[in-house]
């Protein structure tokens, strides 16, 4: 029997997407997505805000780390994942973080003020992602 471990959130970046490579060659991005919670308490309007550390793997990671700026509204898939460590003063460290396994962008498009887009990808900043929607044969 497998578990469940699913995680979508939508927010936005809270700083640019960090990418690294480990010994083996392979990208991992790391990044941080503030997601807002709006409600109402004894009559008055709230906000909330919940932070958390996201990671890309590979090719995920690399285009991440090139279109998703900070401030930038994206939409994640993923699963959390917990890892463990000593830091050098032999205290045990531990953290929960999402493993991205598929992003959207959520801003809308350059030069549109009018929201948040919901048909295609936006271009982000001064570049054009690698794909538009007119090259997507279905």
């Amino acid at each position: 029997m497998t578990d469940i471990n699913k995680v979508i959130l939508i927010g936005r970046l809270t700083r640019e997407p960090e990418l690294k490579y480990i010994p083996s060659g392979t990208a991992i991005a790391n990044f941080s997505l503030a997601s807002n919670k709006s409600f109402t308490q004894n009559g008055e309007k709230k906000e909330s805000t919940s932070f958390f550390n996201c990671i890309a793997w590979a090719k995920l990671g690399e285009i991440m780390a090139q279109y998703c700026k900070k401030g930038h509204r994206i939409g994640i898939e993923g699963k959390l994942h917990q890892r463990s460590w000593e830091d050098k003063d032999g205290n045990k460290r531990s953290v929960v973080e999402i493993v991205v396994d598929n992003f959207q962008f959520l801003d809308s498009k350059k030069g549109d003020d009018s929201g948040d887009n919901t048909e295609g990808n936006p271009v982000p900043d001064e570049q054009s992602p690698p794909f538009d929607d007119d090259s997507i044969p279905f």
